[in-house]
């Protein structure tokens, strides 16, 4: 199983958007996929559809990382029907938000990482973290193979882009940096043209194609299903960028 912690110091950026479009990408082409809703507001959780119950969450897992307690707190997610196993979720928690501290310890940092090893059933885990580099996203990097960063065209995204950079790569064992993702680019703004150029000087081919800002984002999920399945032309554009980036993730 892959792992991927998709993350960002600078929240309002679309991140939530990229984890689904990237699940959408995989359940497009059958990839088995399991989303860990990591960010206490669980905005991937509801942009999965999930409504299956369980009686554990994310925070029960990262409490108690036991075989019987992640598993339990595996759902299916709405998009796939009657196709279980092909898009799981671990559903977001405000209970998780306790964890998100700066001081975390060691031991709470290695909780995610245990337990993504009792479910290791997926080809793929994608980890949505919250809008910022505390506790809960560094458990994700150090459960993670793979980071991807997720940044707008602003001003302040440079600063936020290269503390995310340094921070992954001081890590002991540092996961693969996939790359940065600015997302919801708009073209015909001059300033943004000019952020993404200063963040292509300063950190180069890690610099990916940037996402345009699109409408079939937020119509896909408010009618709670892919973006794969919608129809028009600029969707089926997005959801092609969505498909080569998740090849990036899944090839070393």
């Amino acid at each position: 199983m892959i792992t991927l912690a998709v993350c960002s110091a600078k929240g309002g950026v679309g991140k939530t958007s990229v984890v689904l479009g990237l699940a959408s990408a995989a359940l497009s082409r059958g990839t088995s996929t399991l989303v860990v809703d990591l960010d206490p507001q669980a905005d991937a959780t509801s942009g999965l559809d999930v409504s299956a119950h369980r009686d554990h969450d994310l925070a029960a897992v990262l409490e108690s990382p036991k075989r019987r307690v992640a598993e339990d707190a595996v759902a299916p997610s709405g998009w796939v029907d009657d196709h279980p196993g092909l898009l799981d979720v671990v559903s977001g928690s405000a209970s998780s938000a306790r964890r998100d501290t700066p001081d975390a310890d060691e031991e709470e940092l290695k909780a995610l990482r245990r337990a993504l090893r009792k479910l290791d059933d997926h080809d793929l885990a994608i980890l949505d973290t919250p809008p910022s580099l505390n506790g809960l996203t560094r458990s994700a990097w150090r459960a993670a193979d793979a980071v991807l960063v997720v940044s707008d065209a602003s001003r302040f995204s440079v600063a936020a882009v290269d503390r995310t950079l340094r921070e992954v790569r001081s890590l002991r064992s540092a996961p693969r940096v996939v790359g940065i993702v600015v997302n919801r680019f708009t073209q015909r703004s001059g300033e943004q043209r000019f952020r993404l150029e200063e963040l292509r000087e300063l950190f180069g081919d890690l610099v990916l194609d940037p996402l345009p800002d699109r409408v079939s984002v937020p119509q896909s999920q408010g009618a709670g299903v892919a973006l794969h399945t919608l129809k028009p032309r600029t969707a089926k554009a997005l959801a092609a960028q969505f498909e080569t980036l998740l090849d990036r993730v899944l090839t070393p």
